[in-house]
């Protein structure tokens, strides 16, 4: 639990508590008036390019705690009650969360109760006394939590055969529980949730011990670094939960349907000797402990959730697939444990630098495992680079979504077209300088977010040259750079990128 510091000349959660119960009735009626003489309640957000309301300005989370009651059906909506620790940045009159898709019941600021109201996709709460810069504060939200799915919606809760899932890339967290609902502001997770006998609960983090009442199991899982919202797991099913190590005794525990445990096993089983190869590439592997859902769910793609990376069951049972290219997939989601989990994206305009890196890890790990060579991959690449950054726009400034499909900025200009400009990288400043600027970035930014320009900085200092018009070219301009060392690549708008399952 964390203390509530105080700020000198600032008034904290106990004392806007004794003055509200000594002035409750002109307190509410003042709350009253200032709300029916402010300006109406808007949706806000933190100037995202390409999700101009997702996060909110004013507040920094430092922790949530999810308390989540699953009904044993996925017809009705979960129970749920959602705490925000918060350090506030700027003097409020009302907080906005981002959430939808469920039902408010009510909301306290520092125990205090608060009114609250919607306003297109966030929660608008206003607390009975200003928030002042330098306060900590504690909202508690209690609300339902739908599993069914939303007209509109991309992701939040996804169902599987015997329970659920969560898939919140890349603004979908706030379909599930209120939050600052953007990659720049991580925060610690804690999870407690509580399920029917009948039912395993994986979250991530480190588990706690888990607590019968009667006909139900509270799990409870706590994170030791901070994490994104949109990295959020919870997997609720009828599930085996097969353990073992990895490298330097990391625990891996994986989430598979209980009925699918030794057919999956050979799969699973490749996790150790992957994570010790990612090592080998970048350095150590930055969480607490790892492992895999494979959900028996359709998705369409699969995620980097942190700690605990989200598949379909299919991918490993469909036999079209061969097993080179199962295992390479299975490396891309790995490789966002680094790059995108433990490094996250300042914006989601740079998202790039998390696909573009788990593209090319995926490439890396075919290439030395399967011999499929990372040139015929970059080759064909760059035949349909400039056809991918008309349509999708170039990799560090993607277009934004399709209205009425969010995740839609996941177009092949961040994948295999910023591999493309990491491949261009490798040829300009050589082999042993790039893999040491790898190893620097995740390094130096881990648990953090960086931007397009801090990795610009960074391959400028490692390489000892300016390279900020070299990799502006590769990142930003309509048409694609000529390759260095390959004169002979050229464009061609009729190559087309391999077909494949989408991956994030």
């Amino acid at each position: 639990m964390l203390l509530n510091p105080r700020r000198r000349g600032v008034p904290g959660p106990v004392a806007r508590r004794r003055k509200a119960a000594l002035f409750a009735s002109a307190a509410t009626l003042c709350s009253v008036c200032l709300v029916a003489a402010a300006a109406p309640p808007v949706p806000l957000g933190i100037g995202d390019r390409l999700y101009p309301t997702l996060g909110n300005p004013g507040y920094d989370v430092t922790s949530y705690d999810l308390d989540l009651t699953y009904p044993g059906t996925n017809d009705k909506p979960l129970q749920a009650v959602t705490t925000i620790d918060a350090w506030v940045t700027a003097d409020l009159d009302r907080v906005n969360l981002d959430f939808t898709h469920g039902t408010v019941r009510s909301v306290r600021v520092d125990g205090i109760p608060a009114r609250f109201t919607g306003a297109g996709e966030d929660l608008v709460v206003t607390p009975v006394e200003r928030l002042h810069r330098g306060d900590w504060v504690r909202i508690t939200v209690r609300h339902t939590s739908d599993p069914v799915p939303a007209e509109k919606g991309d992701g939040g809760w996804v169902p599987t055969t015997d329970g659920l899932v969560m898939a919140n890339q890349a603004d979908a967290a706030h379909m599930v529980f209120p939050c600052n609902d953007h990659p720049s502001d991580k925060a610690m997770f804690t999870f407690r949730v509580t399920a029917p006998n009948t039912y395993t609960v994986v979250a991530n983090g480190l588990p706690g011990t888990p607590r019968r009442a009667g006909g139900n199991t509270t799990w409870t899982y706590r994170t030791q670094h901070p994490m994104a919202t949109e990295l959020a797991q919870v997997s609720i099913g009828r599930s085996a939960v097969p353990r073992r190590e990895g490298p330097h005794g990391l625990p891996l525990r994986d989430v598979v349907p209980s009925a699918d445990r030794e057919a999956l096993e050979p799969w699973l089983a490749k996790t150790p000797d992957q994570i010790a190869w990612m090592e080998s590439k970048v350095g150590r592997y930055p969480f607490e402990n790892y492992g895999v859902i494979m959900a028996n769910a359709t998705t369409g793609f699969e995620l980097e959730t942190q700690t605990l990376s989200l598949f379909e069951k299919k991918l490993f049972t469909e036999p079209a697939y061969p097993a080179w290219y199962v295992e390479s997939v299975m490396v891309h989601e790995l490789s966002h444990q680094w790059f995108g989990d433990s490094v996250s994206p300042r914006t989601w305009s740079d998202v790039w630098l998390n696909e573009g890196h788990a593209t090319w890890y995926e490439a890396l790990y075919a290439e030395e495992k399967a011999h499929r060579p990372m040139a015929d991959r970059m080759k064909a690449a760059y035949a349909a680079s400039d056809g991918w950054r008309a349509s999708g726009g170039p990799p560090a400034r993607p277009k934004a979504p399709v209205p009425g499909q969010k995740i839609s900025i996941f177009r092949p200009s961040v994948y295999d077209g910023a591999a493309l400009a990491l491949y261009a990288l490798r040829q300009e400043i050589g082999r042993p300088a790039f893999e040491r600027l790898e190893r620097l970035w995740v390094r130096d930014h881990r648990d953090s977010n960086a931007s397009t320009s801090d990795f610009i900085d960074l391959a400028s200092a490692v390489a000892g040259r300016d390279l900020s018009g070299f990799l502006h070219a590769w990142l930003y301009d309509e048409k694609t750079p000529p390759m260095p060392g390959h004169p002979d690549w050229k464009q061609d708008p009729t190559t087309k990128a391999a077909t494949r399952p989408a991956h994030k």
